[in-house]
């Protein structure tokens, strides 16, 4: 089979369909929850650029630079779906032992990246940091960006996603974990980079946007 057929029979990230909800029920339902997540991935988002600020800039740039870096890779030369579908072979026998996790993990979890910040924990005991983490800020970037790029792929081309309400569901939640990994991983890499900082903005971010939606819609 080819591997981009391989990867479009992927299991969604959904949970399985709730017994005596139609498809399109099941669909709307899904749609409304991906919705109600985009406040949210605004959130994170927003929080990680302003936590991410304070990083020195060379470094910042070079974490940008791995993403587009893929990007490019990824649209003008070639489509690398066969290391995403290794890394969740990986995750997938990992997590082999629980059932539910086997489904959920190899979307959720940048097996890559969090490979990479392993290895650069224990290569940072030998080596100097200063040659060791442009290195990983960069790959770090690239890792992230084929998780999302290739997660979003998988889930868009699900069949029969009406309203694509898995697609919207499911990549915003994916994308806010990824966000939130990327954050605590990078927490422990840079002393200026506060996870505490960034999930009290995440939260506070969030909840303005609700209220915001919510004086529009009902308090007007």
């Amino acid at each position: 089979m080819d591997k981009k057929e391989s990867l479009n029979k992927k299991e969604d990230l959904a949970a399985p369909k709730v017994p005596g909800l139609s498809a399109k029920a099941f669909g709307i339902i899904k749609f409304i929850l991906g919705i109600c997540l985009l406040p949210m991935v605004y959130a994170v988002s927003a929080a990680f650029l302003n936590e991410f600020s304070l990083v020195d800039k060379a470094l910042q740039d070079v974490f940008w630079c791995g993403i587009v870096v893929f990007l490019i890779i990824y649209l003008f030369v070639w489509e690398p779906v066969f290391i995403y579908l290794r890394g969740q072979k990986i995750l997938e026998i990992l997590f082999a032992f629980v059932r539910p996790l086997v489904r959920v993990a190899p979307y959720l979890l940048p097996i890559y990246t969090i490979i990479l910040f392993l290895f650069y924990l224990l290569a940072s005991l030998v080596l100097k940091q200063k040659e060791l983490v442009n290195y990983f800020v960069f790959l770090a970037g690239f890792s992230i960006a084929l998780h999302l790029v290739f997660g979003a792929k998988s889930l868009r081309t699900k069949q029969g996603d009406f309203l694509k309400g898995n697609y919207i569901f499911g990549f915003s939640f994916v994308y806010i974990v990824n966000v939130v990994i990327a954050a605590l991983i990078i927490n422990f890499v840079f002393d200026k980079f506060s996870f505490v900082n960034f999930s009290s903005n995440s939260f506070q971010t969030a909840k303005n946007v609700f209220y915001a939606v919510f004086k529009q819609l009902f308090l007007r």
